[in-house]
């Protein structure tokens, strides 16, 4: 029983390393564009409810749309795969002679000659499996994701709508118990902070420089407020001459 439950904890947290870059990139997308939503609505001079409406709209529709992607990318992958290794498959057993050749330009490249070329090449053969696999990664260069594309859809989704929720949270606050505080100071700070946490992500997903990361998303994330706050801004001055 205890060994059934540690196998379900070390399987379950194998499945969120799996789907850690689809995480980190749905939320980087949703915290930036939701915040640039609120950015850009607080620039027009908009009301509470009008950035609560935009924010809300956007984050839902967008979040919906980034999925759908990811989910229609990741099948169109896993599909275009199995298209060519089923032709791989007819390769081997119509032409097996050519394609035995390619085996050894393959591990003739790879440094292998003589006696110990034509072992290898024998042993991969012999099994029409593996050669396959052997022509689909040698040969394409074309490695078979394990990953489902519907849970790629969902982590996209989740983390979009988790981490772009959180620049909507001083509003929806505010609009319900009503206070005196800076609202878009409070929310450019913990949205801020979600970069932050996001960019760290990113470095792990990435195996690149921590500073580096967090640095790219805090700069990336506030970059694009920044544009839509001073549209916003400018389209209010524009529209009120009218």
């Amino acid at each position: 029983m205890q060994e059934a439950k540690i196998h379900k904890e070390i399987s379950f947290a194998g499945n969120i390393q799996n789907y850690l870059r689809e995480f980190v990139y749905g939320g980087i997308d949703g915290a930036v564009t939701t915040f640039a939503v609120v950015a850009g609505a607080v620039g027009a001079d908009l009301d509470t409810s009008i950035i609560i409406i935009l924010g809300f709209a956007n984050l839902l529709a967008d979040g919906f749309s980034m999925s759908v992607g990811a989910y229609l990318s990741a099948k169109s992958e896993k599909e275009n795969y199995k298209k060519h290794k089923n032709i791989e498959y007819w390769e081997v057993e119509n032409i097996p002679d050519k394609e035995r050749q390619e085996i050894v330009e393959i591990y003739q490249a790879k440094g292998f000659e003589g006696e110990l070329l034509e072992k290898v090449v024998d042993v991969i053969v012999s099994d029409k499996d593996r050669w396959v696999n052997e022509m689909m990664k040698d040969e394409l260069n074309m490695m078979e994701d394990s990953k489902s594309p519907f849970k790629i859809g969902l982590a996209t989704l989740a983390s979009f709508i988790l981490i772009g929720l959180i620049p909507l949270i001083v509003y929806v606050y505010d609009l319900i118990w009503k206070t005196d505080i800076d609202l878009f100071f409070w929310t450019s700070l913990f949205t801020g902070l979600a970069f932050l946490v996001v960019g760290w992500l990113k470095s792990f997903v990435n195996q690149t420089n921590t500073l580096k990361s967090i640095s790219e998303t805090l700069l990336l994330g506030f970059l694009a407020a920044l544009v839509a706050y001073f549209v916003g801004d400018f389209l209010e001055s524009l529209l009120t001459k009218f």
